[in-house]
């Protein structure tokens, strides 16, 4: 006898195949024929940043603050024009002045727009520039402080090769108006604190010290101040050795350091008023 098969069982057994799809494919609504019911998109908590929303790195910013392409034009230019004429006229030696290697390292800054590069140069500098422009303008004034910028008022010495040497002028401010705008790293104490201790041995026993013969007339004597504060004769107070010793501790503790807070602090200020709480230690 011919088995017999249900009619409600088989259209059971029918609708719940029907209603199982593979592995991987949509199910099928259940009340509405054809219709694909899509799979849930909802964000697990893991995809959530615990933290809140993303704020932008210093380097983040660094490439959507970015400085005017006149700035950097016109920099280079300017350094076009004073590497080669300090070359010939003051030799590759004048080049390891404190001054000079802030105009490299702000050339580099400028186009990298790294704010490292900027905070080193303005941690070195802006303290011992701003005693620069203070005498400059007392001698505007007849009133010199130190005497420091005397030849800027020499008549013997080229209104071309004075009107170079103002970048100390203005070379400390330009520092200040970059860091606000990319940011401070604070990093660069330490940085510069290892370029001017190098640049300090560098021109203590291989530079010509005060009153030592020159390989030409104008190559220059005592750079960094390590034997004094004389290019013609070095000071007798103390050891010279001993004086190397102050400068090397005393420089970034008296200068490089405070200079490092104010900038520190004036960062800080900044990244609070545009939400920014990212800051290299």
């Amino acid at each position: 006898m011919p088995a017999t098969t249900n009619p409600s069982t088989s259209k059971t057994s029918t609708a719940s195949h029907r209603q199982t799809p593979p592995t991987g494919e949509p199910a099928v609504s259940s009340t509405t024929p054809g219709i694909v019911t899509p799979k849930s998109t909802t964000p697990t908590k893991s995809s959530f940043n615990n933290t809140g929303p993303h704020l932008p790195t210093s380097e983040e910013q660094s490439t959507t603050a970015r400085l005017p392409l006149a700035l950097k034009l016109g920099y280079t230019a300017f350094m076009a024009i004073l590497v080669p004429y300090y070359w010939i006229e003051y030799g590759p030696t004048n080049f390891v002045y404190f001054c000079d290697i802030a105009l490299f390292l702000t050339l580099a800054a400028v186009w990298t727009e790294r704010p490292l590069l900027a905070s080193m140069a303005a941690v070195g500098i802006t303290i011992p520039q701003m005693l620069w422009q203070v005498d400059f303008l007392g001698n505007l004034m007849n009133v010199p402080v130190t005497g420091m910028t005397n030849y800027m008022f020499n008549p013997e010495i080229s209104i071309f090769a004075r009107g170079l040497s103002f970048f100390h002028f203005w070379l400390p401010i330009l520092l200040i108006g970059i860091v606000v705008k990319i940011g401070y790293d604070r990093r660069a104490f330490w940085a510069w604190t290892i370029v001017a201790w190098v640049a300090m041995l560098v021109s203590y026993f291989l530079l010509p010290a005060p009153g030592d013969a020159l390989e030409y007339a104008n190559q220059p004597r005592n750079v960094n101040y390590v034997y004094g504060m004389s290019s013609e004769a070095p000071q007798t107070i103390m050891p010279s050795w001993t004086w190397l010793s102050m400068m090397l501790a005393g420089l970034p503790l008296a200068i490089y350091l405070p200079t490092h807070s104010l900038l520190g602090w004036v960062d800080a200020r900044r990244r609070t008023a545009t939400g920014n709480s990212d800051s290299n230690a």
